[in-house]
């Protein structure tokens, strides 16, 4: 879908807000109380906290722009150009903000540590995953091992945060582990009020433009779409259900081609929580 100046604008704007949010939730709550965020974020936590005594030691946010490098070169060529642009770019200014913040301890008390840590966290991501990116690294990672080995994308989330509080119990003590099962907790939390964690999403659009609707998410979006007759109880005016799954990344664009098409038009987004029959992998 081709977006307009002001939704361009939009996006970024959301992107380096969710970014600015992320790195200050590390930087002020989480590195200090050492607390470990969710996917790369985490991993690149670990890896700053090994080398932080060694005679190399590397910030985190260096670390986790180095790591999203390879992933991005294997998102561009098996996700899709446009969202591994928007999903480094998110990475980019992660980076840069946590270069900028100054890690300061707010708090000495570790579990307000990790609930504010883990809610501005949240919030910065879900900000990211309403406008349509993602935070890089284990979105894209989860996304093209789901598609090759037909596991649900939450499988990969809930292995790779396993090892990260299997390692920083192991590396920093149990009670750190346990603080930052807390983190991930509230973390998961906040982002589904806010948005979804949920990989796939069921869409119902009642509307009067049916045919409209359909051609243009069939140009943008390559998704089924079931078309059941509707009817309005109060106006009696003959109307189309378009009934259709989606991925939590087309969410964003779904909307604005409703908005487009038929303003008017009432639609109802429900958690998806599996499928049977067939769902094309490829965004």
């Amino acid at each position: 879908m081709n977006y307009t100046p002001m939704q361009e604008a939009k996006k970024f704007i959301a992107i380096i807000v969710g970014a600015a949010l992320n790195a200050a939730a590390l930087n002020l709550f989480l590195i200090p109380a050492k607390v470990y965020a969710s996917g790369f974020t985490g991993v690149a936590q670990l890896l700053a906290s090994l080398l932080a005594h060694t005679a190399v030691p590397v910030s985190t946010g260096i670390l986790l722009f180095l790591l999203n490098v390879p992933v991005a070169i294997i998102g561009w060529l098996k996700v899709g150009k446009s969202f591994t642009i928007y999903s480094f770019f998110c990475v980019f200014m992660m980076t840069f903000f946590l270069e900028v913040i100054p890690v300061t301890e707010i708090s000495h008390d570790i579990l307000l540590n990790a609930v504010f840590g883990g809610v501005i966290a949240a919030v910065g991501v879900g900000i990211t995953l309403k406008y349509g990116a993602s935070t890089g690294g284990l979105d894209i990672i989860a996304m093209i091992l789901s598609r090759k080995h037909n596991r649900p994308i939450g499988t990969y989330f809930l292995i790779l945060n396993g090892l990260i509080i299997f390692a920083a119990g192991v590396l920093f003590g149990w009670e750190k582990a346990l603080y930052t099962l807390v983190a991930l907790y509230v973390t998961t939390r906040v982002i589904d009020s806010i948005h979804t964690r949920h990989e796939k999403l069921t869409a119902m659009i009642v509307t009067k433009k049916g045919k409209e609707l359909k051609e243009v998410i069939h140009g943008n979006l390559v998704r089924g779409i079931t078309i059941v007759p509707a009817k309005g109880a109060f106006s009696n005016e003959e109307k189309e259900m378009l009934i259709m799954v989606i991925t939590r990344y087309e969410l964003y664009d779904l909307e604005n081609m409703i908005k487009e098409v038929d303003p008017e038009a009432f639609t109802n987004i429900v958690n998806t929580t599996g499928i049977f029959g067939f769902f094309r992998k490829d965004d």
